[in-house]
């Protein structure tokens, strides 16, 4: 190494070029690097996603969902099958072992669900993927007082525009319900004329189609024949005959049915600032950039304004490329303050050249870092800024300690070039094994396992590579600058300026060598012979400092949470419940909104704190885990109020703050079955997630019951809820006995059910980029009266119509509204907020676990675990262990070796839990 320092010192246009190569390839590499809020997460997770559209959530569990759980246990690198069954749909998700090997699992599973056969009738054809982690970039809503068709086709226009953007791959139309062409006949028609709904939906299908048939191969060339008459439309499918009578009349389809050309008999509905809307979200995923993304859309949008009709807006809105640039513009500025520090210490007690070259060792470190980022996937986000913070100090040191090395030998009157020569060679040593083992304290990050690990590995792989690049810096390029930096000025007489500086630098050092020699010097004496006493001080402060932190006036969090610029009040009602109901509770919320809006105009003129207000019934959106986990469900019962808030640097008070208020403000909702207000942007799972596990539903809600009751006892603890729902009321129909004779059986008696109030799929067709479903019911009032299935009529198999209810039971029940399952047991979640100023989710917990056997007591089948935060905190945790453990061994490797002792690292390293301690 003495070698190779001296040649570069003797080379310096190879130092020079080395450190264009550093500089150049950083800036480079600076444009490939995306840029994100947070780095996204790998989630090793596989979902197989089963709609069984009018099913009840029992029946889903038990027709689909055990059904694929069966099938797919045992499966290589799985370790842990979770499952949810809602009403249509069956979502089981399959999370593999870290560090398996997603696809060739993907394909497994693929072929083992395709495999199974005993899937009922009705259900789709399953839908097998790999979870790809999503980030949002921000959200576009399409509003004004218009019909619904308006909004929805000037939503897909702007979606289809926005995909076609460059470097823009993820964005989708929400809020806006699917196309659908039902067909309502009442049951008085189908009596009139003898029909079913089966003989209708036949006659659909072999009227309403496109058909090849073949060719005719003409001495003149081969011609195509193809029979058309798909219809597309509702008056197409009106003009439909679905019955021929003897005397050669006909009746058409208009004539007997209400052919609706509509939407989706769903409730789902959005607001923008009290207007209805349409919101196209855009996503990005793998290497995207955030903020390209949104430059490109912000740029779209000021084009798509002035073409959409007159009363439309178009409003962004959830920008999460501004919290980002307000991050990273707030640790640059402090990154910028920090290296100013450096600078002005460095250049009180070095000459001002030499503090200049040590000094650039800090860009020339960063910049030979960014040129490996795109290489190991790395991008430009929150974190890795903060890497760059955390080490800028730590790059400085080997420099400083070179160059005051360097410094000292030209004070011995020897050359610039031997002083930089043998100043490097004297303390390369111990710079080299220094910066080590400042690498071997970031690798526990890089262990850490779990979806946090991924997380928090970024930190440490750029901590590492500055490191590296800092070591071969300050070995191999400021040598060779000290050595041939100019020491005079060109008239060869210092100015006025720098010779005032230089009497300052003189007395600057004089007295920090005086400080050195006698202040510090006695206390270092007395230390030494005072020195039981010494070690006694510094384990009273590790003790009064364990006692702080075992007393709770020192509080730990494994991730605190991260607020952003939304509130968001998430509302559950009851299933089932009529939709005015939840309009009505939402009007509460708005109204509370409002009151805010009121109270923060007065208390601060002239200020607007809340930008928009969004909200929304029948879909609640999820932060809590990558879209791809969340079902697509809904229902008149769902409903959400957001609050879009100026961003954070440009208001006073914060989003927890206000989120309080909020909540202070709303009345009580009656029959509320959750309310949560939420200011998370990103977190590590819910602050207190438990769940409960065990075959029997009834025991899990009563132990989730008791849990909720002992967690309202803890101060700082909110929103508290499970995930039980009750379902929607049900009729249980069963078939008499005096049917059998009949020939009905009960296959018969529910599809027919099935078909007059769910409806009969008849058709899909393709209408553009919509795929449009055509159903044949019953009339909208028949559908939403219990009359109309008394009045209904069976039809036997030879036509013979008979009253339902002689040939059938209904027995009024409620079912539930999920039921969630873990590792092939049904399990129910207790979940929690916290007031992190108050308490914190670990200190909740640790004294929640002493009592959790004493509540479950009743309850011996049921089973506890920790889940959310605390499921990532036990994993991250145990990593962190490991990884501290391999970093002390190489810590004391790395002190061991200079220093040619066993005993001595063990006396250096013990200064280390001292030290974290102080901290």
């Amino acid at each position: 190494m003495s070698r190779v320092i001296a040649w570069f010192v003797h080379n310096p246009v190879a130092a020079n070029l080395l450190m264009l190569v550093l500089v150049a390839g950083g800036l480079m590499a600076l444009p490939m690097i995306p840029q994100e809020e947070f780095p996204s997460i790998d989630t090793d997770l596989v979902r197989v996603s089963i709609e069984y559209p009018g099913a009840a959530p029992e029946e889903v569990e038990e027709s689909i969902c055990i059904r694929v759980e069966e099938e797919i246990e045992g499966t290589t690198d799985i370790d842990r099958i979770t499952s949810l069954a809602v009403e249509g749909n069956c979502i089981v998700t399959i999370e593999l072992v870290i560090g398996s090997d997603t696809d060739a699992a993907l394909a497994e599973i693929d072929n083992l669900v395709n495999g199974i056969d005993t899937f009922p009738d009705e259900a789709e054809q399953p839908v097998i993927s790999k979870v790809m982690m999503r980030s949002p970039v921000l959200q576009l809503a399409i509003s004004g007082q218009t019909d619904e068709r308006t909004l929805r086709v000037l939503g897909q226009r702007a979606r289809d525009e926005i995909a076609q953007l460059p470097g823009v791959s993820q964005v989708s139309l929400g809020y806006s319900r699917p196309y659908e062409i039902s067909i309502e006949v009442p049951e008085e028609h189908l009596r009139r004329f003898g029909l079913t709904i089966e003989t209708i939906a036949n006659a659909i299908r072999a009227s309403s189609l496109d058909l090849p048939g073949g060719s005719v191969k003409t001495e003149g060339g081969e011609i195509l024949l193809r029979s058309i008459g798909q219809a597309y439309h509702g008056p197409e499918f009106g003009e439909i005959v679905v019955l021929t009578r003897q005397d050669g009349t006909s009746v058409r389809l208009d004539e007997i049915a209400i052919v609706r050309d509509g939407f989706e008999d769903i409730d789902l509905r959005a607001r923008l600032n009290g207007v209805p809307a349409v919101v196209i979200k855009v996503e990005r995923v793998g290497d995207e950039d955030i903020l390209e993304i949104a430059d490109r859309v912000y740029g779209w949008a000021e084009g798509y304004r002035p073409t959409v009709p007159e009363g439309i807006d178009v409003t962004v809105f959830d920008d999460q490329s501004t919290d980002l640039v307000a991050r990273l513009d707030a640790l640059l500025r402090n990154a910028r303050s920090g290296l100013l520090l450096v600078v002005a210490v460095l250049a009180l007690f070095l000459r001002f050249r030499l503090a200049m070259w040590v000094v650039a060792g800090v860009p020339i470190s960063l910049l030979g870092a960014l040129m490996f980022f795109p290489a190991l996937d790395i991008t430009i986000s929150t974190l890795t800024v903060m890497a760059f913070i955390l080490v800028l100090g730590i790059l400085v040191d080997d420099a400083i300690v070179i160059g005051e090395s360097v410094h000292t030998h030209e004070q011995s009157s020897e050359t610039q070039i031997e002083a930089a020569i043998r100043g490097t060679q004297e303390v390369y040593v111990p710079v080299f094994f220094g910066v080590l083992t400042s690498v071997a304290a970031f690798i526990p990050l890089i262990l850490v396992p779990g979806r946090m690990g991924s997380f928090f590995a970024v930190i440490g792989v750029t901590a590492i590579l500055c490191l590296a690049f800092s070591l071969v810096e300050s070995q191999l390029i400021l040598p060779t600058h000290l050595a041939h930096r100019r020491t005079r000025s060109r008239r060869g007489r210092p100015n006025a300026f720098v010779a005032r500086w230089t009497r300052f630098q003189g007395a600057m050092s004089d007295g920090l060598t005086e400080l050195a020699r006698v202040h510090y010097g006695r206390a270092l004496a007395r230390a030494i012979e005072w020195r039981y006493v010494t070690a006694a001080i510094a384990v009273g402060i590790a003790i009064l400092t364990g006692a702080l932190f075992s007393s709770g006036r020192m509080r730990y969090q494994f991730f605190p949470s991260v607020d952003g610029d939304i509130v968001y009040a998430t509302l559950t009602m009851p299933q089932g419940i009529p939709l005015a109901t939840t309009e009505k509770a939402v009007g509460q919320l708005q109204e509370a909104a409002e009151a805010l809006r009121a109270e923060l105009a007065e208390s601060h003129p002239g200020e607007v704190f809340i930008v928009h207000t969004f909200s929304s019934i029948g879909r609640q959106l999820a932060r809590d885990g990558p879209r791809d986990l969340r079902p697509e469900t809904g229902g008149a019962h769902l409903a959400e109020v957001a609050l879009e808030l100026l961003p954070a640097m440009e208001r006073e008070i914060d989003t927890v703050t206000i989120a309080d208020r909020w909540r202070e403000l709303t009345p009580p909702i009656p029959d509320a079955v959750a309310l949560a207000f939420t200011t998370q942007a990103f977190a590590a799972g819910a602050a207190i997630d438990i769940q409960l596990r065990g075959a029997d539903l009834d025991s899990l809600v009563q132990a989730a019951s008791s849990l909720r009751t002992k967690l309202a006892t803890y101060r700082g603890v909110k929103d508290i809820a499970d995930s039980f729902r009750a379902g929607k009321q049900e009729l249980e129909l069963s078939l008499r006995p005096e049917a059998r004779p009949l020939g009905l059986t009960h296959r018969d008696l529910a599809r027919q059910v099935r078909q007059a109030f769910y409806g009969e799929e008849v058709q899909r067709i393709q209408r553009g980029r919509d795929d449009v479903k055509v159903m044949v019911r019953y009339p909208e009032l028949e559908r939403r009266s219990l009359g109309a299935l008394e009045e209904m009529r069976i039809r036997t198999a030879d036509g013979t119509e008979v009253p339902f209810a002689a040939v059938a039971n209904a027995r009024l029940g409620r079912g539930f509204a999920t039921i969630r399952r873990t590792d092939r047991m049904r399990v129910v979640s207790v979940t929690a907020d916290v007031d992190r100023i108050v308490t914190t989710p670990e200190r909740v917990l640790a004294d929640l676990r002493k009592d959790i056997p004493a509540l479950l007591a009743p309850y011996p089948w049921v089973e506890f675990v920790f889940e959310g935060e605390q499921r990532e905190h036990g994993r991250a945790i145990a990593g962190l262990v490991r990884g501290a453990l391999l970093a002390l061994m190489l810590i004391y490797t790395l002190l061991a070796i200079p220093l040619k002792s066993y005993a001595q690292p063990l006396v250096i390293m013990s200064v280390i839990p001292f030290g974290a301690v102080g901290a």
